[in-house]
């Protein structure tokens, strides 16, 4: 089974287009949970019509934590050996599960499976993901929330990070996930829709806070950095590698 992971915070008006998105995956056993997020819009009353009319969908609610607290919710009531963390207004392809767990079920070493993806909304235009590498991972995130990966590895790192200081905790879990090793595969077809919108919270990150993000990262995994970056993460990221060449800290 996989378990797809649906957070929600006053996303009432998109999450039953991403529940029918799921449901029409070509996978099965499935399971849906939607973990509200202490919405104040009508995110509860579609929450419950979804899981009344779907036996595969369980409407949880929680008061507000933020997204990573709702993902690990979601996940600790999770029965699947596969886990989705979807948005609640974001979108899959019908066969990108399927093809994920393909790869997973053929190959122990692969952690993490992901597709290509297109951006929609706000913006309409394919999502052009760099390639993944360790080291490109130690500099930026490629890899989206919305990857698939075994719980075991959710249990392995502890969960997602529950700090405030993180905008980019997915980059954080991914970095967990995939320091120690392991293989990373990208589909090679749009499996994934990422919805934009005017006022997104990545948008809006101030560089005190991703200076401070940076500043946690190195506090949590220096271990990681060193061994890709030869240092440090540095404030200005793309130059990490050349800075600590010539900087030992």
């Amino acid at each position: 089974m996989i378990s797809v992971i649906i957070p929600c915070y006053n996303h009432g008006k998109y999450v039953k287009e991403t529940v029918e998105a799921v449901l029409a995956s070509s996978y099965r056993p499935l399971e849906i949970i939607i973990v509200d997020d202490g919405s104040t819009d009508d995110s509860r009353v579609v929450g419950e019509e979804l899981s009344q009319e779907f036996q595969e969908v369980t409407y949880v609610y929680q008061k507000n934590a933020g997204p990573s607290a709702a993902r690990n919710n979601g996940i600790s009531k999770a029965q699947g050996t596969y886990i989705l963390a979807l948005d609640a207004d974001d979108l899959i392809s019908a066969a990108y599960i399927e093809e994920a767990i393909r790869v997973l079920e053929n190959d122990p070493q692969v952690k993490v499976v992901y597709a290509e993806a297109e951006k929609f909304g706000s913006i309409q235009k394919k999502w052009k993901l760099k390639k993944y590498s360790p080291r490109r991972l130690a500099k930026d995130n490629m890899i989206y929330v919305s990857a698939v990966y075994r719980k075991a590895d959710w249990e392995r790192v502890g969960g997602y990070t529950d700090e405030h200081v993180l905008v980019r905790e997915d980059w954080e879990f991914w970095i967990k996930v995939l320091k120690d090793g392991g293989e990373v595969v990208c589909l090679p077809f749009v499996g994934f829709y990422y919805r934009i919108h005017e006022n997104s919270r990545r948008k809006s990150m101030s560089k005190a806070k991703k200076n401070d993000e940076i500043d946690y990262l190195n506090t949590k995994h220096l271990d990681f950095f060193k061994s890709q970056l030869g240092g440090p993460l540095r404030k200005n990221r793309s130059w990490s590698r050349f800075i600590n060449f010539f900087i030992k800290d």
